[in-house]
């Protein structure tokens, strides 16, 4: 394992590669095809938001101890253990018969897909030297542009030609080949020394996120009244808050509360969060707003997800230089009004207007999120030292992810809301999406103060290097 030149570091490379575009390709795949599942589950499609949700917050709770089990028992081991638990849970979801089994089955396949980016990432760093790291996490990060790009499209084309339930189906027979890949090509590191998991914060941080989603998930009207409601919520309140408390006192916390005395990251991570609650509630708001408002078929409304990713991938390498010749401050500020601008934008859509129109505001959209999202995680990264770099990286990770869960939850929340004031007719369900884009896009528009936050030196303190690797998250 010495050089990158040996097969089975090329193997790797693939393995990695595999696992995240399965990982990328599921979290989209899924959106076009709620209606269907819906339908065939007996449920209101404005009520499937749970599947979205359990799968994002699964992962988000899982990514913290990822890291540490590879160390505990090997990436051999910990990868493969993850690629069985997503088939296990593939299988699952397609056998689901309601809506109970279906979210229980997301979170068994959320559980392998949170280990299999952090797990893989760790693999390829400790099997290429530093030299060749780069160009190796390059190639793992092509597989998860491109599952964002075809998951739409492939899960409404696949309840058009099959049923729903292939959109699960089609990985069993993948995954289990990637086990018995793993087994035998997958390099086996683990840590000689391994400090001790900080369980405790562990499940704080859960409790709490898992809480604060539930609370959230509750106003979309999945059964709980407002007193559950707002006890849930100040559980997770008081769990991170806990937490918080926790980690001042521990020797070695999950999450340092020193990481937050770099400005740079305290913005960047709370930027991330804020920002990313309309970014998480866009892929989930888009099919339904064209399938239950505007009468396009599964298969033409995941065509329709096309130029969003293409306009992301088109426009990702212009972050770096907006950056070097604006600073971060004036990107992130601008962008991020423009971003909620666009998301805004969405509510002048109508079915009589012509294609041509809403392909052009989806590319813009899918341009200025994609710009977004790279300056947001090099800024949030960028000024951290190597000692804190592992432990911040995760941190951002598990925030979105969490971001993700909470932007489906609020969209469920607001949609089901005004669905129930102006759902009259095909016209009020129109209006209840209309007015929906324009709250998601007022908070992400809102987000923008927090960046506005950042200190001034950190307009120039762009770093090549570091730009690069952000663009690979």
């Amino acid at each position: 394992m010495n050089s990158p030149d040996l097969p089975a570091s090329r193997l790797i490379l693939w393995l990695v590669a595999f696992g995240f575009f399965m990982q990328t390709l599921d979290a989209t795949i899924v959106n076009t095809a709620l209606p269907a599942m819906a339908e065939s589950l007996g449920e209101s499609p404005l009520r499937m938001q749970s599947v979205v949700i359990a799968y994002a917050l699964t992962m988000a709770m899982a990514i913290p101890a990822s890291g540490w089990l590879a160390d505990r028992f090997g990436t051999r081991r910990v990868f493969t253990t993850a690629l069985a638990l997503f088939v296990a849970g593939s299988l699952a979801c397609a056998l689901s018969h309601n809506l109970g089994q279906l979210v229980a089955s997301r979170v068994l396949q959320g559980l392998g897909g949170a280990m299999l980016l952090p797990v893989g990432r760790l693999a390829v760093l400790k099997s290429f030297p530093r030299e060749h790291f780069l160009k190796a996490m390059s190639f793992v990060a092509v597989p998860g542009l491109i599952g964002p790009l075809i998951g739409p499209t492939l899960g409404g084309w696949l309840v058009e030609a099959a049923s729903w339930h292939w959109i699960f189906l089609i990985n069993v027979p993948v995954g289990l080949l990637g086990c018995a890949l793993s087994l035998r090509y997958m390099a086996d590191w683990r840590s000689a020394a391994l400090p001790p998991f900080d369980f405790t914060g562990f499940g704080l941080l859960a409790f709490g996120m898992v809480t604060l989603s539930l609370a959230l998930d509750g106003l979309a009207g999945v059964g709980l009244g407002r007193a559950p409601v707002l006890v849930l919520l100040v559980f997770g309140l008081a769990n991170l808050a806990a937490y918080w408390i926790h980690a001042t006192r521990h020797p070695r916390p999950l999450f340092s509360p020193q990481l937050f005395h770099t400005n740079s990251f305290s913005v960047g991570l709370l930027g991330n969060l804020f920002a990313r609650i309309g970014s998480g509630a866009m892929p989930y708001l888009i099919p339904l707003l064209l399938q239950l408002a505007m009468g396009y078929s599964p298969a033409r409304a995941g065509m329709m997800m096309l130029p969003v990713a293409a306009s992301a991938i088109l426009s990702k390498r212009l972050a770096p230089t907006l950056i070097q010749r604006f600073g971060y401050r004036r990107v992130l500020v601008g962008n991020t009004a423009l971003l909620g601008m666009a998301m805004a934008a969405f509510s002048l859509l109508a079915p009589a207007q012509p294609l041509w129109l809403h392909v052009l505001l989806l590319g813009f959209f899918g341009a200025v999120n994609s710009i977004q999202f790279t300056a947001m995680n090099t800024v949030t990264l960028k000024d951290l030292g190597s000692e804190q770099a592992s432990a911040g990286n995760g941190l951002l990770s598990m925030v979105q992810m969490l971001s993700m869960s909470l932007g489906v939850s609020v969209a469920g929340a607001l949609l089901a809301v005004f669905t129930e004031r102006l759902d009259v007719d095909a016209h009020g369900r129109l209006a209840a999406f209309h007015a929906t884009y324009l709250c998601v896009g007022a908070i992400t528009v809102a987000s923008a103060w927090i960046f506005w936050q950042l200190a001034p030196d950190a307009d120039r303190a762009a770093s090549a290097d570091k730009q690069k690797l952000a663009d690979l998250e």
